[in-house]
Formats: structure tokens, C-alpha cells, sequence
């Protein structure tokens, strides 16, 4: 069954804010693999000019996607969890996150497309500090196999 195109400019605002630390900065870095000192060691990213240690570029995926969940979870939406595969996450930067930070993010449902046999959906989520300055945007795109058909 196709997705609900209804749904495309849909938003969804986060819910309490996501304190990064250096622990959970750690933790990630180590996940996918990167030894980077300033991913670590708060002198290291000193040292580079930064006021704290530095999350991965990736990091943002660990949070970014909680405001969306209550849009692929909506059953109006028609989204079948058990076909989906993740497609594309992809990070635009206005600034680095850093151990420290409270983030809230806001998730908008971009795009519903049909592919083939398969449905894209694209979620863009805005990325802040709780006072409001933007730190990115993440885009992520998932598809739903057999979903058009």
C-alpha cells in the first residue's frame, strides 16, 4: 500500500532535550570505529581549537530521528516497519556538536515518492541548541520495499 502523501509537510517538534556527552560521544566514536583524539580527549579537541570534545559527523542520527518517530509511527501514515531499509543520512553543518550541548531538533516529513516497486521517504531535521542556534540539518531517506505495488 502506497504512503500517505497527506503527510508530506508534516512537522514534528522533539520532545525534551538531548544532552550530549562526552561519555555518549565516546561510545559512538567507538561504534563506528573512528580513534580521533578530539572524539575523546577534551585537550586533544582543545588542542584543534575546539571548546570541548567534538561528536562525529554522524552523531546528530543518535537523536535526530526521535521527532520523526512519531510520524512513522502514525498508522495514518501507512509505513510497514517491517520493509523499510535505511537509503541515504546525509549532514549539513552549521557548527560542530560538542560535548556539553542540549539539542532539540524539529523533524519534517520532505518528501514521499514512489520508486518502482518501493516508497522513499525523506525527513529533514533541524538541529538546535535549546537557546536556538542552529547547529545542522540531517536528512535521512528510508524506503519501503513493496510498498508501491
Amino acid at each position: 500500500m502506497a504512503l500517505n502523501r497527506d503527510f508530506v509537510g508534516r512537522s514534528y517538534p522533539s520532545g525534551s532535550p538531548y544532552e550530549v556527552s562526552r561519555v555518549k560521544i565516546k561510545e559512538f566514536a567507538a561504534a563506528i570505529g573512528d580513534s580521533n583524539p578530539i572524539y575523546r580527549d577534551r585537550e586533544a579537541a582543545r588542542a584543534a581549537g575546539h571548546p570541548d570534545v567534538v561528536a562525529p559527523p554522524t552523531f546528530p542520527i543518535v537523536f535526530s530521528l526521535q521527532s520523526g518517530g512519531g510520524a512513522l509511527a502514525d498508522p495514518g501514515l501507512g509505513l510497514n516497519f517491517a520493509m523499510v531499509v535505511h537509503g541515504e543520512q546525509r549532514f549539513e553543518y552549521a557548527r560542530p556538536v560538542y560535548a556539553g550541548d542540549e539539542l532539540v531538533s524539529t523533524a519534517t516529513i520532505t518528501e514521499i515518492r514512489s520508486a518502482g516497486r518501493n516508497e522513499l521517504l525523506t525527513i529533514r531535521s533541524e538541529v538546535t541548541t535549546v537557546a536556538g542556534e542552529p547547529v545542522c540539518t540531517t536528512y535521512n531517506t528510508i524506503i519501503e520495499r513493496g510498498g508501491a505495488a
